[in-house]
């Protein structure tokens, strides 16, 4: 079982592990800093260092519960020590997105009550789609000044992991119109905008809102009866 770094500390971007296992797809180490994807957020990139050598790590995915590291070259072996190396400025960017995302979504609950019915990002840029039936440009105004109120408030955003139960029963833990949390999940991991919003995530996030920056909503669109979208672009603040 891979120890999973990200988790307990998002703003770790360099890291020592053990090589534990090799397959065609890529390598497994016993800890990782490396964000394997999910969520909407995309998998982290950078480097793995060995000795001399260097190998661009392209891709990092979860399969069966396993992280696969893809590197390009000759894979380290089994028993080799390597240092990873986060691509940092592209993860911080991730991360100031994801968190505006929780922002967003926090603020439509709570102002608006409307579940969540997709969403995705990129640094800097990202969508999500609400159960609206209708939705204008003054409404996606008065969205983007509210959610950047709430930027600006400087709110902590902490995470800690709870039992499958124990989470479950917290009021509107799950935002998604569908509950995508696998049923053979046994704790999972809430993350907490304090005075705004509480959702189970497993993503990467940044300590406070103020971090984020400051939003923009640079459009919105249906896409349905009841779904409707909204897209953003993140500046600094």
């Amino acid at each position: 079982m891979t120890k999973l770094l990200y988790h307990e500390d998002s703003y770790l971007n360099e890291f020592q592990a053990t090589v534990t296992g090799v397959m065609d797809s890529g390598i497994v180490l016993d800890q990782t800093a490396f964000y394997p994807g999910g969520g909407g957020q995309p998998n982290d990139v950078g480097v793995m260092r060995i000795g001399g050598l260097e190998f661009n790590v392209s891709k990092v995915s979860k399969k069966d519960g396993v992280i696969i590291h893809e590197v390009q070259g000759s894979p380290p072996l089994v028993g080799d020590t390597v240092t990873g190396v986060i691509d940092w400025d592209r993860r911080h960017k991730l991360m100031r997105t994801h968190t505006s995302l929780h922002i967003l979504c926090g603020v439509i609950w709570r102002d608006y009550g409307a579940h969540v019915t997709g969403g995705n990002m990129e640094p800097l840029a990202a969508r999500m789609d609400f159960e609206f039936e209708n939705m204008t440009a003054e409404f996606a105004e008065e969205v983007e000044v509210t959610v950047n109120k709430e930027i600006a408030a400087d709110h902590p955003i902490s995470a800690r992991v709870l039992p499958r139960d124990e989470a479950m029963a917290i009021p509107d833990l799950i935002r998604t119109k569908i509950n995508l949390l696998p049923e053979g999940i046994s704790e999972v991991r809430v993350l907490e905008i304090h005075g705004l919003d509480l959702q189970a995530d497993g993503g990467t996030h940044v300590a406070s809102t103020k971090e984020v920056g400051r939003i923009r909503i640079v459009g919105h669109e249906s896409k349905g009866r009841i779904n409707k979208r909204l897209r953003i672009q993140i500046e600094p603040a």
